[in-house]
């Protein structure tokens, strides 16, 4: 069997890159593990579409994907049945010491993402229910000092645009089948195990069953199995920053009574001061996710296969009794109730889409739990990389530029780039 491109991954990343490079006349074979796609990381992904990064290229993608977003449909460009949607429920990234927002609303500007600046008292009455105390720097529960009064107050940055999509995984499957619309073909419960190079450039993807795919283009979209991937490519060597796997848990409780308004859904808080953030979702609902305090063990994994997959009382716990310091009003419940995913981190959290040294060999990884919201813009501007390096670009030398359809904004690649200096002025959190 032979092909233009072979995606491994079927996830949100993998099936939107499946997507434009079939729009882009590619014959592309997609492969996953799973039994479908969006069945990996994506099912486990809290959605939120969020602009706030720590770089200019970051913030640029994810304006540019907010309005892919809001437009799914016509983004999609084909009937897919039912649609994962965009609630567009506000955000607001509390202050925090370790990430000011001197260093990032100047972004804001730059790319022209709305936003308002609150103080405690705009703060307290626009998220009914909110302490807007200052706690820095997060604790665990069982520190005494978790427990003491705030010694001050915090305001924070509004984006009234922000929200997330009501269905992570239809997300996925809503890409993959307008990619298979365009011709794509999915390998479901494919396992690579070995790729193969001729002539110092990649040529075949060898899948267990023993089938053999020829293609003179791979990308590697295998979420937390990127290292993997690589490894059986021989790629790596010129790589400055690594990828890791890391167990995460998020928490699923009711939402307090007054967080959602009559009819709608309360706005997402980013709460780094005390190491969490929360989303609401219809139904009265609340997700709640860790942002990585420096107090709490890091669950890394040599193999993600190996990651528990059920909530944990003790990260639970954690979390949303962090959520009810901020929320006074948010019950604790006696039971483990949420989701397991395993994130693919890269050193800096920022993700690496890029050529590797291998010829033919692309990489879209090291999401770090930060990606989902930029999925439907990674596939064109992976297919942009791709088109340019294989027309004999020089991306090492001569970064790649990326045009916003909706934006007009020029996306720098190089930002991305698997040889790039760490981005010093990442969160080390999720947050990128």
């Amino acid at each position: 069997m032979s092909a233009d491109a072979v995606v491994v991954g079927a996830g949100v990343i993998g099936s939107s890159i499946a997507l434009e490079l079939a729009r882009a006349g590619r014959r592309v074979v997609v492969l996953d593990r799973a039994g479908g796609a969006g069945l990996g990381s994506t099912s486990a992904s809290s959605a939120v579409v969020r602009y706030n990064f720590s770089t200019l290229a970051g913030v640029t993608a994810a304006w540019e994907a907010h309005f892919c977003w809001s437009a799914w449909r016509e983004h999609l460009g084909h009937d897919v049945g039912d649609l994962a949607r965009f609630e567009r429920s506000g955000l607001v990234m509390l202050d925090v010491d370790a990430a000011p927002r001197t260093g990032w609303l100047p972004l804001f500007e730059q790319v022209g993402v709305p936003y308002e600046e609150w103080d405690s008292a705009t703060l307290a009455e626009r998220v009914p229910g909110l302490d807007p105390g200052r706690y820095w720097p997060p604790r665990r529960i069982d520190d005494d000092r978790f427990w003491a009064d705030a010694p001050g107050t915090l305001g924070g940055v509004y984006t009234p645009d922000a929200g997330y999509v009501t269905d992570p995984q239809l997300a996925a499957q809503n890409l993959a089948a307008a990619a298979a619309a365009e011709g794509a073909e999915f390998r479901f419960r494919s396992t690579v195990t070995a790729i193969e190079s001729t002539g110092g450039r990649v040529s075949t993807v060898v899948l267990a069953d023993g089938s053999r795919i020829s293609a003179p283009v791979v990308v590697n979209a295998a979420g937390p199995w990127s290292g993997k991937l690589n490894a059986l490519a021989g790629v790596g060597a010129d790589f400055t920053v690594g990828v890791r796997p890391l167990r995460q848990e998020v928490a699923h409780v009711l939402a307090p009574e007054g967080y959602h308004p009559a009819g709608g859904v309360g706005p997402s808080v980013a709460d780094v001061d005390l190491g969490t953030y929360f989303r609401g979702e219809v139904g009265g609902g609340l997700l709640i996710g860790g942002t990585e305090p420096e107090c709490d063990p890091l669950q890394w994994l040599d193999d993600p296969d190996d990651a528990n997959p059920n909530p944990t009382m003790a990260v639970f716990e954690a979390q949303v009794t962090r959520a009810a310091r901020r929320l006074p009003g948010l019950r604790v419940p006696n039971r483990a109730r949420g989701v397991v995913g395993v994130y693919d981190v890269a050193d800096d959290w920022t993700p690496i889409y890029d050529r590797t040294g291998l010829p033919g060999f692309y990489v879209a990884i090291g999401t770090s739990g930060n990606q989902f919201k930029n999925a439907p813009v990674v596939g064109r501007l992976m297919t942009a990389l791709i088109d340019q390096v294989e027309a004999g670009a020089d991306h090492d030398a001569e970064p790649v530029q990326y045009k916003g359809v909706h934006t007009g904004l020029a996306v720098d690649l190089g930002a991305f780039s698997r040889k790039r200096d760490r981005n010093s002025g990442s969160s080390g959190t999720v947050m990128g």
